[in-house]
C-alpha cells in the first residue's frame, strides 16, 4: 500500500523504543471518568508506521446505517487474544500497558484492533465502546497513534463542549473509568492537507 507520511522532525530514529509509563498525565473528565496521556510514548514511531502500512493486512468493511450500506472510511485489522501482533513493540507496548494499570484494571490488555486513516476523508463518528462489558463495566481502552497527527475528540456522553486531543507520531491515550459509558470519541473528517494515521487500540477481553 502506497504511503505518503512526512515524517517527525523529532523523531528522525528508525530505533523503535516504548518511554516511561511515569510521565503519563491524567484529566479527569467528569461523572467517573479520566484520560491519560503521553505524548511520544514510542520513539520511531515513523519507521513502525511505515512498516504496519505496507504489511498488515487491511481490509475494508460496509456497514449498514439508517436503511443503506455504506463503506467504512478508514481500513481495520484486529487481532484477538491468542492473534500475533504484527511487529514484536506492540507486544511490548501491550504487556507494559497491562503492568503499569494493573492495580486499577485488573485484568490484562488481550486485544488490538488497528485503524488505518489514510487521509482527511477517513474519519470514525462519534461512540463509545460500548460493545461488551463497556456497556456496563468501568474499562479501558488504550490508544497509540503513528503516523501524521489526527484530531481526537471527547465529549459528554449526549452533547456538550468537545476536548480536542491531536494524537500522532508515537503518542499514548489511555480512556478510563466509565469513559466508555458516559463520554463519547470520535476522529472527525477534516478539510486540511492531512497525512496518514494508524492508530492501534488494546483492550481487555470482552470489551469492543
Amino acid at each position: 500500500m502506497v504511503t505518503h507520511l512526512q515524517g517527525s522532525l523529532f523523531d528522525q530514529t528508525d530505533e523503535l523504543r516504548l518511554g516511561p509509563l511515569d510521565r503519563m498525565r491524567r484529566s479527569e473528565l467528569g461523572r467517573g471518568a479520566w484520560l491519560d496521556v503521553l505524548p511520544g510514548w514510542l520513539t520511531g514511531s515513523d519507521a513502525l508506521f511505515e512498516q504496519l502500512a505496507a504489511e498488515v493486512p487491511w481490509r475494508a468493511e460496509r456497514r449498514t446505517m439508517y436503511d443503506h450500506v455504506v463503506d467504512v472510511p478508514r481500513l481495520l485489522c484486529f487481532y484477538g487474544p491468542e492473534d500475533p501482533l504484527p511487529h514484536p513493540v506492540l507486544t511490548e507496548a501491550r504487556r507494559a500497558l497491562s503492568a503499569h494499570y494493573a492495580d486499577e484494571l485488573g485484568e490484562p490488555f488481550t486485544t488490538a484492533g488497528l485503524c488505518y486513516y489514510r487521509d482527511g476523508r477517513d474519519s470514525v463518528a462519534w461512540h463509545g465502546d460500548r460493545i461488551g462489558r463497556g456497556s456496563h463495566e468501568d474499562t479501558m481502552v488504550a490508544i497509540l497513534s503513528v503516523g501524521a497527527p489526527r484530531d481526537l475528540l471527547l465529549r459528554p456522553m449526549g452533547g456538550g463542549r468537545a476536548e480536542r486531543h491531536p494524537l500522532g507520531h508515537g503518542d499514548l491515550v489511555v480512556m478510563g473509568g466509565s469513559c466508555q459509558r458516559t463520554w463519547e470519541h470520535a476522529v472527525p473528517k477534516s478539510t486540511r492537507a492531512t497525512g496518514p494515521r494508524i492508530s492501534i487500540q488494546f483492550r481487555p477481553h470482552g470489551v469492543q
